[in-house]
């Protein structure tokens, strides 16, 4: 049901006139507040970018297992099969996946250091394009989205630079047999982060859980973005942008890989989330927390390394 969600052009934000950045604030809110999802063309992230990202991805994760499993065991890098579940879901999820976070640079102190692997050659480079062409998206949106809070358009930019944002690679294998029938590719669960953007993915499955309790299939044309917002900024909003409940199911043909490539963009540790003002009356304020103590209680809860 993907004409239900608002289709949305990055470029009448970033290159319109006020008239079509207002049109397209108000139409983001909306898309945000009524589903939590939105998808999203005009994002300067380019067809052959997308598509040396999947094939290099594919590559990886076809390397043997124990290539993999030498750069695993942190935060960023390989996380095997069978690791990250859904917080109150104790049966895992049934994927892999491989994050990348921001590179040191001037100005901009990463607070972990990335690993990479030997093989595919091009898989750094292409991912290092892919991790800031999506920041730079991310970034713009944010800005949209702290003009509809009263905000000034950079008051999230000064927040995520160098921050906690991630890269995730994911891959999920044809259903082994045997699996656990309580078992599906992603457990219904919230994003931990302000927002995500999520490159359109290789193989069906992703579903929202709308306001009325309904499960609804998350489709997008190949080459948009699916942006969807998240625990985070459901702390800043008082709930007013809430996260959205969603999963990716196993496939009901073929049993094939899905590739799918989200980008979580996050503050900086000492960032403090504390509700807004322009949503104290709205929402439902909770107490300030600093982005480590509340990304790691999350990733706890999922079973991953802290941040």
């Amino acid at each position: 049901m993907s004409d239900a969600i608002t289709h949305l052009d990055l470029t009448d934000f970033t290159g319109g006139s006020d008239a079509s950045r207002a049109q397209f604030v108000d139409a983001l809110m909306r898309g945000l507040t009524r589903y939590g999802f939105i998808t999203l063309s005009g994002h300067g992230v380019d067809a052959p970018l997308l598509e040396a990202s999947y094939r290099i991805s594919a590559e990886f994760f076809a390397l043997p297992e124990e290539e993999k499993l030498r750069h695993a065991g942190a935060l960023r890098g390989y996380t095997p099969f069978g690791t990250e579940h859904a917080k109150d879901h104790e049966v895992p999820d049934l994927k892999e996946f491989w994050q990348i976070g921001h590179e040191s640079r001037p100005g901009m102190p990463a607070e972990h250091a990335n690993v990479w692997p030997d093989t595919p050659g091009a898989f750094r480079p292409t991912f290092e394009t892919l991790f800031d062409r999506l920041y730079e998206a991310g970034n713009a949106l944010l800005g949209a989205i702290a003009i509809g809070l009263d905000l000034p358009e950079d008051w999230f930019e000064a927040r995520i630079a160098g921050g906690t944002s991630l890269l995730r690679l994911l891959h999920y294998p044809p259903i082994p047999d045997g699996t656990d029938p309580h078992a599906i590719r992603a457990a219904a669960h919230e994003d931990i982060n302000l927002i995500t953007l999520l490159v359109a993915a290789e193989g069906s499955g992703l579903e929202l859980l709308d306001r009325d309790g309904r499960w609804l299939p998350v489709e997008s044309e190949r080459g948009h973005l699916i942006v969807d917002t998240g625990d985070m900024m459901a702390r800043l909003t008082g709930g007013v942008l809430p996260a959205t409940t969603h999963r990716v199911i196993n496939p009901d043909g073929a049993n094939v890989s899905r590739y799918s490539m989200p980008f979580f963009v996050q503050p900086r540790s000492e960032v403090v989330l504390d509700c807004v003002p322009s949503c104290r009356e709205r929402g439902q304020a909770e107490p300030p927390v600093t982005v480590r103590e509340f990304l790691n209680q999350r990733l706890r809860e999922i079973g991953l390394p802290a941040a």
